[in-house]
């Protein structure tokens, strides 16, 4: 007894032949990476007196 093909079934067939199967899945623990941030990070790399080279007013910018 040989299996009919509905359309059904074969436009998967030809889907699967196209694409294949679906990468295996990966587990959220092998996305993610815990390491030990650098002593001293962004707060050591803070300037207040050159802080002000970045300040961005727009009353100032159009001279009022």
């Amino acid at each position: 007894m040989k299996k009919e093909l509905t359309a059904d079934s074969a436009a998967a067939a030809a889907r699967h032949a196209r694409y294949g199967t679906l990468p295996e899945r990966i587990r959220f623990e092998d996305m993610t990476e815990e390491v030990e941030s650098a002593p001293g990070g962004a707060a050591a790399s803070y300037d207040p007196e050159g802080s002000w080279k970045s300040y961005s007013c727009l009353a100032l910018d159009l001279g009022l």
